[in-house]
């Protein structure tokens, strides 16, 4: 008898426990090894990298199988990593982390917004290899199919070769039938905004609401190199991010800037020493 222990592996997203792309995903992840789901108990898209801090969390586990432990948390996706790791996975690191199936793009700036990245983010700052899956399917009822055959390959492979510390993969996967998937290209985070608009609206009692709308402009419509582009031409993508915001080019032109006169004058630093004579 084999003494090869499973992988273990970190299962969870920004939909809730109950939700359909979170099945597809149980799904691909499950030929790999023992699974362990820690959602939100309810939806909780676009909360980026949100914390609960004001609110005590809970956690309570819903399911057991041979190969599946489901939980649930009264927080945000991140509040499941973290909770997860400092009750769950005191024994034992998880081989990997997987977050979504996320229903609509997680490409381009959208990442800054997703809860579904931010979960796969945390889990790399615990140096789990993690990935943040997404179908651009805005629909209820996304055709996984096509996500969970290639991101099994993209599972399998981080598995056995790992990534570089801290570094999580965002894989987006256009709306196609599996067999019309053109194949799986690593590339570039586009660049591009969302540009909100707001539609105001009354309510019954006569006071003023607000309902957020807007569209996505593609800043760079000619770049053949993104993940905006490659999306568009039938491709899934990859695209390696980490937490480090530094923009080490501009560091260099701040350096330049005149930092060491204050009110006019050249700053000295007072010594902290005192005199003790």
């Amino acid at each position: 008898m084999s003494n090869t222990r499973k992988p273990l592996i970190f299962v969870t997203n920004d939909d809730g426990y109950k939700a359909k792309g979170l099945e597809a995903l149980v799904e691909m992840v499950r030929p790999f090894g023992q699974v362990i789901v820690v959602a939100p108990e309810e939806a909780n898209s676009g909360m980026s990298h949100a914390i609960t801090v004001k609110v005590p969390v809970r956690l309570k586990r819903r399911k057991v199988s041979d190969d599946v432990e489901v939980y649930s948390v009264t927080g945000t996706p991140v509040d499941c990593v973290k909770l997860a790791m400092n009750q769950l996975f005191k024994s034992r690191t998880p081989d990997l982390l997987v977050s979504g199936i996320n229903h609509g793009s997680n490409a381009s700036v959208s990442i800054v917004y997703s809860g579904t990245m931010a979960a796969a983010l945390e889990g790399s700052l615990y140096k789990i290899p993690s990935i943040g899956f997404s179908v651009l399917d805005y629909s209820d009822t996304p055709d996984f199919e096509a996500t969970v055959k290639y991101g099994r390959t993209i599972v399998q492979n981080v598995l056995k070769f790992g990534l570089a510390e801290n570094i999580c993969l965002n894989v987006n996967v256009p709306v196609l039938p599996a067999d019309e998937i053109k194949g799986i290209k690593v590339v570039r985070q586009n660049k591009g905004v969302w540009r909100e608009e707001f539609e105001k609206r009354i309510d019954p009692r006569g006071v003023d609401y607000f309902w957020l709308t807007g569209y996505f402009q593609n800043e760079e419509p000619e770049a053949t190199d993104t993940d905006e582009y490659y999306l568009s031409k039938g491709y899934i993508t990859i695209v390696p991010i980490h937490a480090d915001f530094t923009c080490y080019k501009e560091m260099k032109r701040i350096e330049g800037w005149n930092l060491d006169f204050v009110d006019g004058k050249k700053h000295e630093a007072k010594s902290k020493i005192e005199d003790k004579e």
